[in-house]
């Protein structure tokens, strides 16, 4: 699907079912270095069952590498309420992960047409460590085995895969290798800035779920746990042995733990926590 945000035409992901206006919208957005294609469980389903599910590639990713990435979350969301204003969506879903649960929240937190939030591997505060930093700038490939080796979990690494002969970490090493020079810097550079989060929070007023990996390493549970319970309706889950890539290394359980939360926004119900 494409369209023209300021100026400059954007490319994101229908699943091949096209917009409809009758059906309720999601937005899922991607974490740092990523692209769309983290979501492609999730999105193909939630788009083939009654959802316009929407996966953009962030400025400077995948489809998208030709815009400028922004320096900052405050301005990734400035762009995704422009993405908003072109869709002409009267109300929205945010679903984001890592960086992107970071610009969700940033743009729930000033437009009244978000209806719902949803934050996977997020936390208030996301600082980057210096080593990755300066890897990101100067040493792709060891700022990618860095991200890879802390994104999932043991099990995950080892060899535990939710698809037969598949194998995650060098599937998300090569997708974080194929980001164009200096995308990622300026990805973890926006997350390591980014300190509105408090204040973000408690300005959202709408439902939030924020799902966390147990084994997470880059923005542990117990930091989930607290942006939920800043969140007015906030409520946290927690996936067992799961590390940072949820979507990618629980996409059933993840898939079904966002149906639920999506059904009880429907019914105009409040999230639940379940640790």
């Amino acid at each position: 699907m494409r369209l023209t945000v300021a100026g400059r035409e954007v490319v994101l992901c229908d699943w091949g079912r096209g917009f409809a206006p009758e059906r309720p919208s999601l937005l899922l957005l991607h974490g740092a270095g990523m692209d769309h294609t983290v979501w492609a469980f999730q999105g193909r389903a939630l788009a083939f069952h009654g959802y316009n599910a929407l996966a953009p590639d962030l400025p400077g990713h995948g489809a998208n590498a030709g815009l400028p990435p922004p320096a900052r979350i405050e301005a990734h969301a400035g762009w995704l309420r422009g993405l908003l204003d072109a869709l002409d969506l009267g109300e929205v879903v945010l679903i984001g992960h890592s960086m992107g649960a970071l610009v969700a929240l940033e743009a729930a937190a000033a437009d009244p047409r978000v209806r719902g939030l949803a934050l996977l591997g997020a936390a208030l505060r996301m600082p980057v460590h210096p080593d990755l930093l300066a890897a990101a700038r100067a040493d792709l490939p060891r700022a990618a085995a860095f991200v890879t080796g802390w994104g999932f979990a043991p099990a995950t690494a080892l060899g535990a895969q939710p698809v037969p002969g598949g194998w995650m970490p060098g599937a998300a090493t090569a997708l974080l290798l194929r980001s164009p020079p200096g995308v990622l810097a300026a990805d973890l550079a926006a997350c390591d800035g980014y300190h509105r989060g408090e204040e973000a929070a408690a300005s959202v007023s709408v439902p939030a779920l924020v799902l966390s990996g147990a084994r997470d390493r880059m923005t542990p549970a117990r930091a989930g746990a607290e942006l939920a319970r800043r969140l007015p309706r906030g409520g946290f889950e927690s996936l067992p042995d799961t590390g940072h890539m949820s979507m990618l290394e629980r996409p059933r359980e993840v898939l079904g733990r966002l149906r639920r939360f999506l059904a009880d926004l429907g019914a105009g119900g409040r999230v639940a926590d379940r640790g």
